[in-house]
């Protein structure tokens, strides 16, 4: 069932998938027992941790940070191009962490684009980037912590995609461009819009025919994996299993066991510096 932009659903067992296109800059914030990805699309992007890690993301790239037992982090496009009104486009997502790893030590994967799995269709309609987990034994480079697939695919006008996909794996596809269906039954999706799929082994994508004259092709980011099927108790960037969990993060946010500001790649407390 397509979901319009600004709907979050969560697919049973307890992984968090929102999607959202992504634009402006933040101050430095915390992050507690989750990992999150933010895929760029066009645009520049500077990340930095209180963990040691960071850089800049462009075009294609993707960075992964793992929050575990906690950081701060600060995300922001640089200020010259705040200044001169540049383009952002990107997709971040938040994954639930079990609670077995959720005190594990921060960590920060900077994933390039010339580095994901490139695979295409035999007909060459579509081409494939396997960024995380494994796709018909094409593994891609994002390290995850529970069984995930993540990739973004670009389907030509009038292109149908077909994929193998686990059975024990949810399934969902956010359109970041273009328009198109999905399923056998071909239920229409558009750009802003989150396909939840059923049961199943395959997963189905088609183009239209027709796209908008600015979007060429069919741009669709595919996500699954393994669900967790634990309690949530989540509040702002907190995720844990329990209430009483939740108010001891909050407990050690104010009390400052998650870090401190690193003035480190160019970045303060209040943002990037140009």
């Amino acid at each position: 069932m397509p979901v319009s932009r600004g709907e979050l659903r969560r697919p049973p067992g307890g992984n968090v998938l929102p999607v959202f296109s992504v634009r402006g800059g933040k101050k430095f914030n915390a992050q507690l027992n989750w990992a999150y990805t933010r895929r760029n699309i066009d645009g520049i992007f500077d990340h930095q941790d209180s963990n040691g890690g960071g850089g800049t993301i462009t075009n294609g790239d993707t960075q992964w940070m793992t929050a575990g037992s906690g950081l701060l982090h600060i995300e922001a496009p640089p200020e010259h191009l705040v200044v001169s009104g540049g383009l952002f486009h990107g997709l971040q997502l938040w994954v639930n962490l079990p609670a077995r790893d959720k005190m594990m030590a921060p960590r920060y994967q900077d994933i390039r684009g010339g580095s994901v799995q490139l695979l295409t269709t035999p007909d060459g309609g579509a081409l494939l980037r396997v960024i995380a987990g494994e796709l018909d034994g094409h593994a891609g480079p994002g390290i995850t912590h529970t069984p995930i697939t993540m990739v973004h695919a670009t389907v030509a006008p009038g292109a149908e995609l077909t994929l193998p996909w686990r059975e024990d794996f949810n399934g969902l596809a956010y359109v970041l461009a273009g328009r198109g269906s999905v399923g056998p039954d071909r239920r229409p999706v558009h750009m802003g819009q989150t396909a939840v799929f059923g049961a199943g082994s395959s997963l189905t994508v088609r183009a239209d025919e027709k796209q908008d004259s600015n979007t060429p092709d069919l741009e669709v980011v595919l996500l699954g994996g393994q669900p967790i099927r634990e309690p949530m108790a989540h509040y702002g960037p907190f995720v844990m299993n329990t209430k009483d969990e939740l108010m001891q993060a909050f407990e050690d946010f104010q009390k400052g066991r998650l870090g401190t500001v690193p003035a480190v790649h160019g970045m303060t407390a209040g943002g990037p510096q140009g």
